[in-house]
């Protein structure tokens, strides 16, 4: 019988109130296909992980919750020297959405924002002003699924988990409300499938939890080149990637998010199945027994 390679899949913690067991059965599922053999592991408590072959962590769900435990963990595979997809490096450098300001640096055209260090009336006047907007979305620079994310209109206040605390401020990209969020799915650079996502009327989030739905989009061109130029920003190439992206006033597509961490991957999606997806951990999870 061929040798089956044994991947770490990181979980939430039980405490976790997110549903993920269907979209881990897509992942597990299409990763059992290839010839892998998946075994979970609690992101927070993961125990010895020296005997797998590849450790993943894409259901590392809720890590912003205890970003000290996660950094934490990142800080142990590296010293350990596992091997790990996407790497620790990667997943470090992600797991901060001042990304962000590094990806603008680069000429990547992201969405503006603002980094706020402690967000008051006065900040947040302030981060009006170079934004040049009225209409504006806070959120943590860690965070996931749209926690602590708001929306603010001229004389709205600062809602209480907020104030005080770091946020980045962005300008509400008109695209969201209009079209919705696209998002490309990419396996070691390769478009594996695109969707789109739109919120709920009258909110402005397109996760499922708060109303939002998507479908299949087949990505334009304009999409595939900026996808490309956030990967090739990356510090280092990610084996998979969710790159979302937003239309502006003007109809330019910005980056919103570039998803390294723990993505959800909508397989569901995938013509393939997630056949892509499988192959590009497959391929990692030979490199590394390799190396």
């Amino acid at each position: 019988m061929p040798y089956q390679p044994r991947i770490a899949i990181l979980v939430p913690t039980p405490d976790y109130e997110e549903d993920w067991a269907e979209a881990y059965a897509l992942k597990a599922g299409a990763l059992t296909r290839a010839g892998l053999a998946v075994e979970q592991r609690v992101w927070a408590d993961p125990g010895d992980l020296r005997g797998f072959d590849l450790v993943l962590p894409i259901f590392a769900w809720g890590y912003q919750r205890d970003v000290p435990r996660w950094f934490a963990l990142l800080d142990r595979l590296e010293a350990e020297a596992l091997p790990v997809v996407n790497p620790p490096a990667l997943l470090r450098w992600n797991s901060d959405k001042a990304y962000l300001a590094d990806l603008a640096a680069a000429g990547v055209t992201v969405v503006p924002t603002v980094d706020v260090v402690r967000l008051d009336d006065t900040a947040l006047a302030d981060a009006r002003a170079q934004l040049g907007a009225d209409d504006i979305v806070i959120k943590p620079a860690i965070s996931g699924g749209a926690d602590g994310t708001h929306r603010l209109r001229t004389g709205d206040a600062i809602p209480a988990d907020a104030l005080g605390q770091r946020r980045l401020v962005q300008p509400l990209m008109p695209g969201i409300i209009t079209a919705g969020e696209y998002s490309l799915f990419l396996m070691d650079g390769r478009l594996s499938h695109a969707i789109i996502k739109r919120p709920a009327a009258g909110d402005f989030r397109v996760q499922y939890q708060f109303g939002g739905r998507e479908q299949a989009w087949t990505a334009s061109a304009e999409a595939m080149a900026l996808a490309k130029d956030a990967l090739a920003a990356c510090p280092l190439p990610p084996v998979y990637a969710r790159v979302d992206m937003v239309g502006d006033a003007d109809g330019m597509l910005r980056i919103m998010e570039l998803e390294l961490v723990e993505p959800s991957l909508f397989l569901g999606h995938a013509p393939d199945g997630g056949a892509a997806f499988a192959g590009a951990i497959s391929r990692a999870a030979t490199i590394a027994t390799a190396g």
